[in-house]
């Protein structure tokens, strides 16, 4: 019998949320530390900090020259120089001079040197010569030539560095000049992560059945340190009530914050939320309009904060900017932060979910002349580790609109400092013998690449748009028989890459497939109503060659469509289908059997505009290169010539 759910979950909305646990908090900045310099960088400080020195402390010279009052110099030409008494002393760094000087003369003096008493100027070395005990000056200097005056940098008594700023190697330079040994900061905050479930294990544990990596723990951490908090991992927590109130009763005693990532909705196993539902005050918000980051549970334990983030690393790390970080940054002393955020075009019509604000991840891309960049949705799903790594920023779309459309002008709030602007931007189908070759170019040459996989395609696309330097493609043209060359769209050329063999893929020992041919393996996986195969995506390349090969029969598993070799590949190896189609690379990865069908091509579309540009023009030269076609051979790519098709 199923037990019924609890349905906790009251969705409102973003501002509310955060304003309910707010007023529930009521945070201020923690407790003042006082800190030796040298472990101050990356801190917070908690107080104005005034000089009580001058920098520099005295009148010095900031170049190697000659001391001397102006007034002797008055008058000075090639033609009719003045000639000083030249004193014996040298006056170097860190030594006070003995002597005073009167008119008419001059004292040796070295970088960072003491002025002497009676000098108000300093002459270059190039701009005099010695004569004996005669100084010689061609050129007159006026008072206050080459002289750092005390307290010309930093004046006793002037408020250097405010309370708030986070030290860097800038500030805390200051710091030491006006020999601070000894700083006041706001204290760190301490954050105890939590992540919990069943299927959680930690990175370089053997990966079983049925598991994942532990990823939040990772992400979250780091999160908290980029903002200055100090993390406190407590590790994985198997999704048992009380294994989770031990834990939350472990964060609350170590930690001024404690986050928890998963069982935070409604369903059989989200139990998460409800050990913090057990505590006083407890629960503050359970849900809110958001998309990514739905079943977000804000709390409070006496006057501890504890959220429980969503599982999906990219909700995770979503809501943890929206709620926490601003929280955290209130505990350790810091302002508000200031988004950067740039105006763009939407590549492609996006639709939305009434009711809840949705943050839509893109890459940007730059249209080769000019006008507005190009936002391009990168569209792999919440549960997607990499679209939060791969994306510049992202779009919000209010919780009352349906939908944005393309070519729409939208505001992308960016990730991280700025926009990088890369020298190569690569779209279009993935192969690791790309990855390989894109390697290979930033090793040599140091150009930055940026690349987003929207299938070959979307790349062809993006290249007819001028949106991007080159696309990875392999398009059958069922009619020809020929690939790519017959898709191009006026003002794309096409650079010739390399060749790879696609072919049936299975698990080895398989009686249904190994050591049979194609059309044999094919009639006795169609023969078997319970052999399963992975399709692939209608409009890729090797989607027509299945079709093809299939003449019209559609066996078990057909409807299940991947966009990916790899995805076919890991299908098969874990029993999710049998068969399939992928390309030998991929299948060497994953250990699977393959029997050879037919070999593709992988090329690359490239707008004429950008042809000649310097980082496409390193690529291009990359593919003729002996050594990089080496590599591809490695991979079992196929560089020159071509072996028989089947």
């Amino acid at each position: 019998m199923v037990r019924e759910q609890a349905q906790f979950l009251e969705v409102i909305d973003r501002d509310a949320a955060e304003r309910r646990w707010w007023e529930a908090l009521r945070p201020t900045p923690l407790g003042v530390e006082d800190v030796e310099l040298a472990e101050a960088l990356g801190r917070v400080l908690a107080a104005d900090v005034v000089a009580d020195v001058d920098v520099p402390g005295f009148d010095r010279s900031l170049v190697d020259g000659y001391a001397l009052r102006a007034g002797s110099t008055f008058g000075a030409t090639e033609s009719a120089p003045r000639r000083l008494v030249l004193r014996s002393e040298l006056i170097t760094p860190g030594v006070v001079p003995r002597e005073s000087l009167g008119p008419g003369e001059a004292m040796a003096i070295a970088t960072g040197g003491m002025l002497p008493r009676g000098a108000d100027a300093v002459i270059m070395t190039e701009h005099a010569w010695i004569d004996g005990d005669r100084l010689v000056v061609c050129r007159p200097v006026p008072a206050g030539a080459q002289i750092g005056y005390a307290g010309g940098d930093i004046a006793r008594g002037e408020l250097v560095l405010r309370r708030g700023t986070r030290l860097t190697a800038r500030e805390t330079g200051v710091l030491a000049a006006i020999g601070r040994r000894r700083v006041e900061v706001v204290r760190r905050p301490r954050v105890a992560i939590v992540s919990t479930g069943h299927e959680l294990i930690a990175p370089g544990e053997p990966l079983r059945p049925g598991a994942i990596y532990d990823i939040n723990s990772t992400l979250l951490a780091d999160a908290v340190r980029e903002l200055g908090g100090e993390p406190i991992r407590l590790g994985i927590v198997e999704d048992r009530l009380d294994a989770l109130e031990q834990a939350l009763t472990q964060g609350l005693a170590t930690a001024d914050l404690v986050l928890l990532s998963g069982g935070t909705s409604k369903g059989e196993g989200d139990v998460s939320y409800q050990a913090l539902a057990g505590r006083e005050p407890g629960i503050v918000v359970h849900g809110a309009a958001l998309k990514p980051g739905k079943p977000i549970c804000l709390g409070v334990v006496g006057r501890t904060p504890v959220a429980v983030l969503p599982g999906f690393p990219p909700s995770a790390i979503f809501t943890f900017h929206e709620f926490v970080a601003p929280l955290l940054r209130c505990l350790a002393g810091v302002g508000p932060e200031r988004k950067e955020s740039v105006e763009a075009e939407l590549a492609m019509r996006c639709n939305s979910e009434r009711g809840r604000t949705e943050f839509l991840l893109v890459s940007l891309m730059e249209p080769s002349e000019g006008g507005l960049l190009r936002a391009v949705p990168m569209g792999k799903g919440s549960g997607s580790v990499t679209t939060f790594s791969r994306a510049d920023g992202f779009v919000t779309i209010p919780r009352q609109q349906e939908y944005i459309d393309a070519g729409e002008t939208v505001r992308v709030t960016l990730l991280g400092r700025g926009l990088e602007r890369a020298d190569l931007v690569v779209v279009g189908s993935h192969c690791v013998g790309l990855d390989r070759l894109l390697s290979l170019l930033v090793e040599r040459t140091g150009i930055q690449v940026k690349t987003l996989w929207v299938g070959s395609q979307g790349g062809l696309a993006a290249a007819a748009r001028g949106e991007c330097d080159l696309a990875g493609m392999h398009l059958l043209d069922a009619e020809t028989g020929v690939y790519n060359e017959p898709f191009l769209p006026p003002g794309v050329r096409l650079a010739t890459g390399y060749e790879r063999m696609q072919g049936l893929v299975f698990r080895p020992g398989d009686p249904r497939f190994a050591g049979r041919e194609v059309a044999e393996a094919l009639a006795a996986a169609l023969a078997d109503s319970a052999c399963l195969m992975v399709n692939r995506n209608r409009g890729s390349g090797t989607r027509i060659l299945i079709d093809e090969l299939l003449a019209g029969a559609r066996p078990s598993g057909y409807s299940r469509e991947v966009k990916s070799h790899h995805a076919v590949a890991a299908a098969v190896a874990s029993r999710h289908a049998d068969w399939g189609i992928a390309i030998e690379t991929v299948v060497r990865l994953y250990g699977l059997g393959f029997i050879p069908i037919r070999a593709e091509r992988f090329d690359f579309a490239i707008p004429e505009a950008r042809w000649d540009r310097p980082a496409v023009s390193a690529f291009r030269s990359l593919l003729g290169d002996p050594a990089s076609q080496r590599l591809l051979g490695e991979l079992g790519l196929i560089v020159g010539e071509v072996p028989p098709r089947t």
